[in-house]
């Protein structure tokens, strides 16, 4: 097994034990088992736990927000649809096996504290986020975007800690029609001209 081929298998047990259970009962004995690596690769991999603490939550990114975007891209049938389908993939990721909700904010809440790293590395992947929704927006006729964009991020925030935490199977749903009001008010907005001058 190469360097590149244990890497990938490390990384797999760690996104499946991390997530199941949190980053700090899961050992690096376990992971080199369910991995199928020795200890000596495992640390030649990564040196320390929180290399592969980073390592994890960078990946997760990554593949998160892919699937998010091709969910998207694939679903909307124009500008107006696509904000709305960020709430419609997340209905589908919470029905998945295995749910857990935001590794990031799990992350964070484990460690946060005392690694700044993890914390930074949550942050990034929110402002990624806001980014993402901020650009689908854009795209729409509506009084201030930005701020549109934020209260949308705070409705995904608020799905997926519902449905991770009091096993709320309609949070997506309920947090679409929140936002499809939300749209609508600041569509309605900008075609009055409120929030353009301040007015």
């Amino acid at each position: 097994m190469d360097h590149d081929e244990a890497r990938t298998r490390i990384l797999d047990a760690a996104e499946r034990l991390f997530y199941e259970r949190g980053i700090q009962s899961v050992g690096m004995d376990e992971l080199r088992t369910a991995a199928g690596v020795s200890l000596k690769r495992l640390y030649q991999c990564f040196p320390a736990k929180h290399d592969l603490v980073e390592a994890y939550l960078r990946r997760r990114d990554t593949r998160w927000r892919t699937a998010l975007a091709e969910y998207v891209d694939a679903h909307a049938d124009g500008p107006a649809a696509r904000p709305l389908a960020v709430f419609d993939w997340l209905g589908d990721w919470f029905a998945e096996d295995g749910f857990r909700g935001c590794a990031f904010l799990n992350a964070y809440g484990e460690l946060g504290a005392t690694s700044d790293r993890v914390g930074c590395l949550a942050r990034e992947h929110k402002e990624a986020l806001l980014g993402y929704v901020a650009g689908l927006v854009r795209a729409l006729p509506v009084a201030e975007p930005e701020l549109l964009a934020r209260q949308l991020v705070l409705l995904i925030d608020g799905a997926i800690a519902g449905a991770a935490l009091m096993g709320e199977p309609s949070a997506a749903r309920q947090a679409r029609t929140a936002a499809a009001a939300l749209m609508e008010a600041a569509g309605s907005a900008a075609a009055s001209g409120v929030g353009r001058n301040g007015g």
